[in-house]
């Protein structure tokens, strides 16, 4: 007897009175508590999180623990102590609530389930749960005082709230939520207007703009310039602004002012036919001038926020956001993590800091430049033709996954971010993701593969002697991606580097700012690590908001084996600043694009772009006359349409017709 309970106290022996079937409930010291479910035939360990728990708990339903991080190590230790209660899996329930994160959520190979034992978070009966990192602002009261700078117009309709402080330390931000509203960084231009540069001095790393109509910017800083170039948007520092007659000069930081003055892809955009590249000034005081904007002074520790009509700041929720990652799901390439699912969990309120620390200067898709420029002497070993060079480093995600492998996603939302929402970075096999709501997202809302490592010259082919390291055999499918792309207007709705086997199947994409459906990179002609995805039944509507040279589907690159087949794509935006007004396509076969079969794919005109493509490539059946069948089965299938009451679609943005 004695035996018996001290295994059942080391959590290694169910009891003999178990006459239901048993799921085990572990306390802190890793002792197994008999919990019983009526008909229900298999052996599964039950974790329960409530917002009322406590991790002092055992994490019964009775006890529950307080935090997804202690139900997680608790399941770590049923692992490392080959707890027979988990032989069918472990299910961490949680209750509905918000719970806050002060750091990412870690999943290691320590955590990692199998095909027999699982592990997976879920919501409790399908209620509304959401990790959150961001932070209350609270103690909002209308400013009586007068401040140096503020608008005529806003005195006596501004609140102000001390900024929050996160560990003892001021929090500095890029976005602000009011009741899940996303608020307005305040700006020069109002609603969709943007001036345009009179030029680029590339070689004093300046910009020349009409003289803004603020009376006084000598007081820069902080404020920011927003320059649309192309396919991509760069945000840059103000150093300094001088003004001379009825134009501005304007110099920036570093690294962004030499990386913008030297990077030939994509440049500021000079043309007396077009116009010269639009822009917008961001983030001081003397913008804040009309309802929804809001200003951080980090001087004065204050923010400030002109409410919208029907907004109550005494009882609204008004969040900043913290994170910029929410949860990193990584293993390593020998001990990678797998089996580990999350259902019905809403990912909330991430940021992004990097425009704010070093400025933002992408390259294509929001990868942004570490270092670029042209060469004097075109040409490298592996491309002679090529005349310049890039280096890109890439955005953080709310989600990160990898070394990993099946992994899923399953009727969670990712909302309210300010960069990509889901990324499988590297090293990833065999995952799914279906049914997941990607909306209000600054980035990319999925992202999958390797673009290029920060030491990797981006146009090299990306071939590893490792093959583990490739993001092969992923299946997306069923997920709406929509309102994304909506800070870096160079992103896009799902977005896939060098892949293999990748499935995008039965998506939609709607009110993107650039493209819907990429797939590739590298600007190569030559082998490379992709091969064999497949592009199928996804609809995509409502793209190139803002960026031209777009596709509604978008390759790059060699992919041998890969198929895009009966997808619906339609209603391209009329962007307001384009670099050029005919530069938008359904399709667009960009550099290196090789050995692709298009087939069946439905769209009002076969207008496509095919630049410097490779062999190998072909066409069957695409345009206006592909049936109605196949138009019709694009899109999310019957059991996640439930998704489409959340489609967003900006009705006062004209479309696109020949």
């Amino acid at each position: 007897m004695k035996a018996a309970q001290f295994l059942l106290k080391q959590g290694l022996l169910v009891s003999s009175l178990c006459i239901l079937p048993f799921c085990g409930i572990a306390n802190s010291i890793g002792k197994v508590t008999t919990h019983y479910r009526p008909f229900n035939k298999t052996q599964i360990a039950y974790l329960y999180v409530s917002p009322k728990g406590n991790d002092n708990n055992d994490g019964s339903r009775e006890k529950p623990l307080a935090t997804f991080s202690m139900a997680i190590r608790m399941a770590r230790e049923w692992r490392r102590l080959h707890n027979p209660s988990i032989k069918n899996g472990i299910h961490i329930e949680i209750e509905p609530g918000v719970y806050q994160l002060y750091q990412p959520l870690f999943i290691r190979p320590e955590d990692a389930g199998t095909r027999e034992s699982p592990t997976v978070i879920e919501s409790l009966n399908n209620q509304s749960v959401t990790l959150s990192g961001g932070v209350l602002v609270s103690g909002w009261h209308k400013l009586m005082s007068d401040i140096d700078g503020l608008p005529k117009e806003a005195v006596g309709k501004v609140y102000v709230a001390d900024a929050p402080k996160v560990g003892g330390q001021l929090l500095n931000f890029r976005q602000l939520w009011i009741d899940g509203k996303k608020a307005i960084r305040a700006r020069d231009q109002n609603g969709d207007s943007m001036n345009r540069i009179l030029s680029w001095n590339s070689a004093a790393q300046t910009c020349w703009i009409p003289k803004p109509r603020t009376a006084d910017l000598s007081k820069v800083e902080g404020m920011e310039m927003l320059i649309h170039q192309w396919w991509a948007i760069a945000n840059l520092r103000i150093k300094s602004y001088k003004v001379h007659g009825d134009s501005a000069e304007l110099s920036f930081y570093q690294p962004e002012s030499r990386i913008e003055s030297e990077h030939p892809w994509p440049a500021p955009w000079i043309s007396k036919k077009t116009g010269n590249s639009a822009f917008y000034l961001t983030n001081a005081i003397q913008f804040l001038d009309q309802p929804g904007e809001w200003y951080l002074d980090m001087k004065t520790e204050r923010i400030y926020y002109w409410p919208r009509s029907g907004e109550d700041l005494r009882t609204a929720k008004v969040i900043a956001p913290s994170l910029q990652t929410l949860v990193k799901v990584k293993g390593t390439i020998d001990e990678p993590v797998g089996y580990f699912y999350f259902k019905g969990i809403s990912f909330n309120y991430a940021t992004w800091m990097r425009p704010s620390e070093k400025g933002s200067v992408p390259l294509q898709a929001g990868m942004y430049l570490l270092d670029a420029y042209k060469l004097k002497i075109p040409g490298t070993r592996e491309k002679k033709s090529l005349e310049n060079q890039a280096w890109i480093g890439r955005p953080p995600a709310a989600v990160e996954v990898s070394y990993a492998h099946h992994i899923k996603f399953e009727d969670c939302k990712f909302e309210h971010l300010a960069s990509t929402g889901l990324d499988f970075r590297k090293g990833t096999h065999d995952d799914e993701v279906v049914g997941n709501l990607f909306k209000d997202i600054g980035g990319t809302g999925i992202q999958v593969g390797v673009y290029s490592d920060e030491a990797f010259e981006t146009h090299l082919p990306y071939h590893p002697s490792d093959e583990r390291e490739i993001c092969t055999n992923e299946f997306i499918h069923d997920n709406l991606v929509t309102n994304v792309a909506n800070e870096d207007w160079g992103c896009v709705g799902i977005s896939a580097g060098y892949v293999k086997g990748i499935k995008i199947e039965h998506n939609e994409v709607c009110d993107v700012s650039y493209s819907g459906i990429c797939v590739g990179w590298g600007w190569t002609k030559m082998k490379n690590a992709m091969s064999n995805n497949r592009i199928f039944a996804n609809k995509v509507t409502h793209y190139a908001k803002w960026m031209y040279d777009v596709g509604g589907l978008y390759t790059l690159s060699a992919q041998p084996g890969t198929a895009i087949e009966n997808n619906y794509i339609d209603s391209i935006y009329k962007a307001p600043y384009p670099h050029d007004p005919e530069h938008w396509f359904y399709f667009y076969l960009d550099e290196g694009s090789s050995f692709i079969t298009i087939r069946n794919n439905w769209c009002p005109a076969l207008k496509v772009m095919k630049n410097s493509n490779g062999p190998g490539n072909v066409w069957v059946n695409n345009g206006p006359q592909v049936s109605s069948a196949i138009k019709n089965a694009a899109g999310i299938e019957t059991p996640y349409r439930f998704l489409l009451k959340e489609r967003v679609v900006d009705t006062h943005w004209k479309i696109n017709h020949l």
